[in-house]
């Protein structure tokens, strides 16, 4: 019987003083309380496998935001870490702008704003999905091919690419209220994966405290 789990952990805070929609800008690592996050990230995965839980693959995003996340994680498993750029964030036409919000009263950008379904200012939902599932299918097989049935996968990602992948699972429509998006900052998106494919998705909040002190920001 076929059987993983692969945790989508979303990135710690960024140090982002200007609150600049920062997508895939190079240059932007975590914040103070970021690397505490990613701190707690290693201590709840160190102790579920201390508890006979074992975490056998890590896996994350090719930007410094997520693999400064995965770092105290693989210096407390042992394990090293595979960059996937099928879970990197997600493209977006507003990358590099500081306040969204007053930017889109600017007319010049009203014809980005036609198709939320698609979405017209980035990458399509439908294309995000398609890649992270791809990446979540290779990194699942290869994980039990190597360590059996049961395996676990932890793959730092980021929150749309996240969010979207589970809204698919859960067969619940791609286009969303980005409000509303149950993924805060280190949250745990977990497929639960079967000989069917995702069966079943589990969400947790193991930094839910420090995550009340963070700076949201859209596309963060």
């Amino acid at each position: 019987m076929y059987e993983a789990t692969v945790h989508l952990v979303r990135h710690g805070e960024v140090h982002n003083p200007d609150r600049v929609l920062y997508g895939r800008l190079p240059g932007f690592g975590l914040s103070d309380l970021g690397r505490r996050m990613a701190e707690g990230i290693a201590d709840y995965f160190g102790d579920r496998a201390e508890n006979g839980r074992p975490v056998h693959l890590l896996a994350s995003s090719p930007l410094q935001r997520a693999q400064e996340t995965v770092a105290p994680l693989s210096k407390r498993l042992g394990l090293p870490v595979t960059i996937e750029e099928r879970v990197l964030e997600a493209e977006n036409a507003f990358e590099g702008l500081s306040s969204v919000k007053r930017q889109l009263r600017r007319p010049k950008h009203w014809p980005l704003l036609i198709n939320p379904f698609r979405p017209s200012w980035g990458e399509p939902y439908k294309a995000q999905v398609t890649r992270v599932l791809a990446a979540v299918k290779d990194l699942a097989d290869q994980a039990v091919q190597e360590h059996g049935d049961g395996a676990d996968v932890v793959v730092v990602s980021h929150q749309l690419p996240i969010w979207v992948t589970r809204l698919w699972a859960e067969q619940r429509p791609l286009w969303h209220d980005p409000r509303s998006r149950e993924c805060t900052l280190t949250s745990i998106t977990s497929l639960h994966i079967g000989p069917s494919g995702v069966e079943s998705v589990s969400y947790h909040e193991p930094n839910k405290e420090l995550s009340k002190q963070a700076l949201a920001l859209p596309g963060a």
